[in-house]
């Protein structure tokens, strides 16, 4: 681990990563990229040049991608891994984590959120305030879980998926990958078939 970390995009996503790692007191110092050239720091913290230019630092800080949209943030994680840089893992200290739970690199845990035992969180992946993983899940790659989801036991979440805001997945069921599901939605049922997905129970709006 480096002693600094560049967190990669200044938005909202980007505020909350910060105030993560803040309350984590692992880095000495903390400095945002972001390509919104107009704006000089974001929680008090410092943007010292676009995102395109990161490889200029990939020497000596740690990155984390605060990006919200699923696909960019695996691009530039993709870019980073290219390089072997180091990318960090955000866990709040809120957060309450089971036994046996595997939490890849690039994955943020935010406040409140609690994830159950022998549960697998992939790279890439935002667990978002106040979620809910419960045991034996596998979430894939660059998942994003919205604030207030809750996940019963036993689901596995395909790659790039979303879940919307209060949303719930019942027990023993799958997700696709690129899927998303709308605020609120109910999964009742395994989903193999890409697209967006909404109501009570979820079902299929859009491909």
């Amino acid at each position: 681990m480096n002693q600094n970390l560049i967190i990669i995009g200044a938005g909202g996503h980007g505020k909350v990563a910060a105030d993560i790692a803040m309350k984590m007191k692992k880095w000495d110092r903390i400095s945002f990229l972001d390509d919104n050239v107009s704006k000089k720091e974001a929680l008090g913290i410092p943007i010292i040049d676009t995102i395109t230019n990161w490889p200029e630092y990939e020497q000596q800080c740690d990155f984390f991608v605060a990006i919200g949209n699923n696909t960019i943030r695996k691009n530039i994680m993709t870019q980073l891994e290219g390089n072997k840089a180091s990318i960090a893992t955000l866990i709040h200290p809120s957060a309450i984590i089971g036994e046996q739970v595997l939490i890849e690199y690039g994955t943020v845990v935010m406040a409140g959120s609690v994830i159950n035992s022998c549960t697998k969180i992939a790279k890439g992946c935002i667990i978002n305030t106040s979620s809910s993983i419960d045991h034996d899940n596998n979430i894939g790659e660059y998942v994003h879980i919205s604030p207030g989801v809750h996940i019963a036991g036993n689901v596995n979440i395909g790659a790039l998926s979303w879940l919307g805001i209060g949303s719930t997945v019942i027990n023993d069921v799958e997700i696709a990958s690129n899927c998303t599901i709308g605020a609120g939605a109910v999964v009742i049922n395994t989903i193999n078939e890409q697209g967006t997905y909404l109501g009570i129970p979820a079902v299929l709006h859009k491909k």
